[in-house]
């Protein structure tokens, strides 16, 4: 029991990596440890008490508790440590860089026009042309403290000039890591962290070095590691690698992306297209290096090896038993191999399993499988705290122990002493179909908190997909790529198998989709009914003749019921870079004004990946009400988008174009006015008459709105400027002139074009906030509109530096202000940044 306390509180301490943690935590676990050292030696003298219930519960919780406790210090203190290590400052500079990893390809339009000219030793400029985007390049920047390691972005007409293993004194400019701080959002600072990357460098020239012109920059120590034996052979795994890629890519096989990405974990060559097929069908952790890719390599090996030491040396079983001589040349391929596809937390999680059952094996000891499970993940966290921020520790955890229900339940109620081959067949079959629907419905809460995405189809295409891909696709490409390594075109002969494979795989896949033509939806679940749909699955999933199944339909019912805000009003002001986006919920009413950008929906799409996941995570499947207060692309541009998943019931602008001709549109103008229970929203501009110069005059005449919430005690007036300029700002002085603003949200993002001392001044505002992007282009907010606020000390905010602003009313007039960066450590904006 007590093993369980220690490892399920140590796992829990470090999931709590990024929050705020107690400030006297060392006195907590400096007593903890005490109590515990305490009750340990009660044990040990036998103290009379030492045997009672209440004795033994103290005792767990004082060990759980102590567990937890350095769990917490020691992930946070590991995150510390990287966060001191990241890039506080935007500038042009000069680095000297080292090459050890093989670059990424960051967008694809096609497999086959893709080709890595990063060569070991070598260059390789053949159909250099035909790449067509950005090249993702991961580098290790020497500086005097210690290395650090950064995400170069290269231009494709510059790759000639890298090469593995080589240094180079490099010029660009350093970018920060500076992503969307908005709830149920993809967290790209998180990743970042995750991945241990400090910075961003955007590459613009390239000057080799040697290693004697290094080591006289004063990185002697850096070059006289990299001769270790450790590091020659990562680069040369690397190598091998990128000889992987450039075969596959100049072979004649069909599907060269799927091949490589499931042989090597590399992505470069594969296609958007095909990404975005296996994401619909929810197989694209099928994508992924996972722990049976490993363990197919290593049985391969292992296979090998044992018919050779039978049939050269086969007493050699007799001296040593075949379980201890095989599981050191297996446990050397699963090292191998996970070092061939670059350290991926499955294979990671692979690797420690091995490790650890193979000690277990060589000491004799018995095989416990959920406590084996939760001593490789602690482990795990032991030796990279960081991977509990990866989806894929979740996920490929949770899998493991729901296939090992599944395998302990078969087991126990298998009776046959002798199996048929039909017998075997049909528990083969009941295993494969057990394991993928109780494993989709044993993640579903997990793949909602994470994603907020999933489609039915998922287990019918894993049904299909895994067993194909894991006992013949997959055994087919390691063995070709062990065969390659000897003789090429033979190992190519033995990937046109597994392509061929491929090809059947996807035409079934196709035929599935086309047959059941479900979708990858979108679920408007709050993390309440997430909470709701965990207890059910707990429930169905726990032992017979525990809880009765039906209270998972009772956990269910909240789903069902009307929802009911807790607070009156909030408004929430979504970080969506240089553009704006704000979201006002009612009790009975949610509605939008302005929905965000669109620059390149290709590269990156507001709508889909900002709006639409907050909008699902606050549990908002429809919107009420739209106002747009102009058409400018970084206000509407998600528009579209935002269309497409949620139903928008009223749609308002100051100009109609081709995307309202199926909406219930009005135009928006000055005296328009709602009331929601005390809460009122009135449009102060643009007047009517003059909408039709609207297309002339987007920003000056856009739809300002002003809300007013008079139960409230502190903010009671907001108002949204939208691009208005000065002389929509005269205008509302001249014909508000009692107007009260407690809250501005800045017009045009903070533009010297707005904003004026005067409008300021008579305002007063309790504080100001401008909606726009890190390092944007126009200069936003503009110094002379931060002096005006500084001179008539008007405290500002920007979701630059908070993120996502959200304001809430409670019940009792309590309006509360918050931001999301506040939210986690790596999120928290260092004021101290500059940009060029």
């Amino acid at each position: 029991m007590y093993i369980y306390v220690l490892l399920f509180g140590w796992i829990f301490g470090i999931s709590f990596m990024g929050h705020q943690i107690p400030q006297n935590l060392s006195v907590y676990i400096c007593l903890n440890v005490s109590l515990v050292s305490a009750l340990i030696l009660g044990k040990y003298l036998k103290f009379k008490y030492a045997h009672v219930f209440a004795y033994k519960m103290l005792y767990a919780i004082a060990l759980g508790l102590s567990s937890y406790l350095l769990g917490m210090y020691y992930g946070d203190s590991a995150l510390e440590k990287r966060l001191s290590l990241r890039e506080v400052a935007q500038k042009h500079t000069e680095q000297i860089i080292y090459i050890s990893h093989i670059n990424k390809i960051k967008d694809k339009t096609s497999e086959s026009n893709q080709v890595n000219s990063q060569r070991f030793g070598q260059k390789n400029s053949k159909n250099q042309q035909s790449i067509q985007n950005s090249i993702q390049q991961r580098v290790t920047v020497l500086t005097a403290q210690q290395p650090i390691q950064v995400m170069m972005y290269v231009n494709p007409s510059q790759l000639e000039a890298i090469q593995l293993g080589q240094y180079y004194r490099v010029s660009g400019k350093i970018k920060l890591i500076h992503g969307f701080a908005v709830e149920g959002v993809f967290d790209k600072e998180k990743w970042l962290i995750q991945e241990n990357i400090s910075g961003q460098l955007k590459a613009q020239s390239f000057e080799a070095l040697d290693e004697n012109q290094v080591q006289q920059l004063g990185y002697g120590a850096f070059v006289r590691q990299q001769h270790g034996l450790l590091n020659k052979i990562q680069l040369e795994i690397e190598s091998l690698r990128l000889d992987f890629r450039t075969m596959i890519l100049n072979s004649s096989l069909h599907n060269k992306g799927l091949l490589l990405a499931l042989l090597t974990g590399d992505e470069s060559l594969l296609s958007n297209q095909t990404q975005d097929f296996f994401k619909k069908l929810g197989i694209s952790h099928l994508l992924a290096i996972s722990g049976p890719h490993v363990l197919i390599f290593a049985v391969i090996f292992c296979f090998i090896f044992n018919k050779i030491i039978q049939s050269i040396y086969p007493c050699l079983f007799l001296k040593i038993p075949r379980p201890y001589l095989l599981v050191f040349p297996f446990w050397a391929c699963v090292i191998f191999y996970t070092a061939f596809v670059g350290f991926e937390i499955p294979a990671v999680r692979t690797l420690i399993t091995v490790s650890i059952l193979s000690v277990i094996i060589l000491l004799k000891q018995k095989i416990q499988a959920l406590k084996h499970l939760l001593l490789t993940a602690s482990v795990l966290l032991l030796v990279d705290p960081f991977s509990i921020l990866s989806a894929a520790f979740w996920l490929s955890f949770g899998a493991c122990f729901i296939l090992i229900r599944v395998y302990q339940t078969i087991q126990q109620q298998s009776n046959e002493a002798v199996q048929t081959w039909q017998v075997k067949s049909k528990l083969f079959l009941r295993v494969l179909f057990d394991s993928q629907w109780k494993t989709f419905i044993a993640l579903l809460p997990l793949v909602l908190f994470i994603f907020q995405q999933f489609s039915w189809i998922t287990p019918f295409s894993n049904l299909i997909a895994i067993p194909m891909i894991g006992t013949l696709i997959v055994p087919i490409e390691v063995f070709a790529a062990c065969v390659s390594m000897l003789y090429e075109p033979l190992g190519i002969l033995i990937f046109k198998m597994a392509d061929g494979l491929l090809s059947i795989l996807l035409f079934l896949l196709e035929k599935l989709d086309q047959l059941f033509a479900f979708q990858l939806n979108w679920w408007a679940f709050n993390t309440l009914e997430i909470v709701c749909i965990a207890l059910a699955v707990l429930i169905l999933f726990l032992p017979r003749g525990g809880l009765p199944k039906f209270w998972a339909v009772i956990c269910l019912v909240p789903l069902f019921l009307p929802q009911k805000n807790t607070s009156i009003f909030q408004l929430n002001i979504i970080d969506v870079g240089q553009g704006q986006a704000i979201f006002l919920k009612l009790p009975d009413h949610k509605m939008m004004i302005d929905v965000g950008g669109s620059f390149d929906e290709s590269q990156f799409s507001i709508g889909k990946n900002v709006i639409i996941p907050y909008l699902m995570r606050q549990s908002i499947d429809q919107l009420d009400q739209v106002i747009l207060t102009h058409l400018d692309q970084d206000h509407s541009g998600a528009f579209s988008e935002v269309e497409k998943v949620l139903k928008i019931k009223k749609v308002y602008s100051n100009e109609k174009d081709a995307r309202f001709e199926h909406a219930n549109f009005e135009y928006c103008h000055q005296g328009q006015h709602w009331q929601y229970d005390q809460v009122k929203i009135t449009v102060l501009s643009p007047p009517e008459n003059l909408l039709s110069q609207a297309q002339y005059h987007q920003n000056e005449l856009s739809c300002v709105v002003y809300i007013q919430i008079p139960q409230s005690k502190s903010y009671q007036n907001f108002l949204l400027m939208g691009d208005a300029g000065w002389e929509t700002e005269f205008n509302l002085l001249q014909q508000y002139p009692d107007l009260k603003v407690d809250v501005l949200v800045l017009g045009h993002h903070g533009s010297h074009n707005s904003s004026s001392y005067a409008f300021l001044k008579q305002l007063k505002p309790k504080l100001a906030i401008a909606s726009v992007g890190y390092a944007n282009r126009y200069g936003h907010p503009h110094p002379l509109v931060l002096k005006r606020l500084e001179v008539l000390k008007i405290p500002f905010k920007t979701t630059i530096e908070q993120g996502s602003i959200q304001f809430d009313l409670n019940t009792k007039g309590v309006m509360t202000e918050s931001d999301f960066r506040s939210t986690r450590k790596w999120l928290i904006f260092n004021k101290g940044a500059i940009a060029d």
